[in-house]
């Protein structure tokens, strides 16, 4: 089977945001399936960083990899991304102009959003290709 070619990025993701400013959160963060209506576990609010989404299929959970006791359905090893905010409702393609470079390189990722900010979780063995790929992109990681 060949490799897919995507399409060149539209002028508009390109174009809507200027440079966004990152960092890297620090820890090891899992993503976690807990069952429909679950009752959250006391692991799952601690830590600096954690997100919560409750759908009528599953409780996700994103929380510090160590806090996750064996035994859950976890996806381990991921490294957050914070797009230093707030930002204005009113920007378009942020989300975009992260993943975009990101597909075109076949890199897995997670994302978060939140009132104030955008969060892509990449896998921690591909955070330097990552923060290269995003910088050849027009953003700036936080020192």
């Amino acid at each position: 089977m060949g490799r897919t070619t995507l399409p060149a990025r539209p002028a508009e993701v390109r174009d809507s945001v200027s440079t966004l400013n990152l960092r890297t959160l620090p820890d090891s963060y899992a993503v976690v399936r807990l069952q429909p209506g679950s009752d959250l576990p006391d692991w799952v609010d601690k830590g600096p960083f954690r997100s919560v989404t409750r759908t009528d299929h599953e409780v996700s959970v994103v929380c510090r990899d160590h806090d996750v006791p064996e035994g859950e359905s976890v996806d381990r090893g991921w490294t957050v991304l914070e797009v230093m905010g707030p930002l204005d409702f009113s920007l378009a393609g942020v989300v975009a102009s992260l993943v975009v470079p990101l597909a075109e390189a076949e890199l897995p990722i997670f994302v978060i959003s939140t009132f104030e900010s955008d969060y892509v979780l990449v896998r921690s063995s591909d955070l330097g290709r990552a923060a290269d790929i995003l910088e050849d992109a027009g953003h700036v990681f936080a020192a």
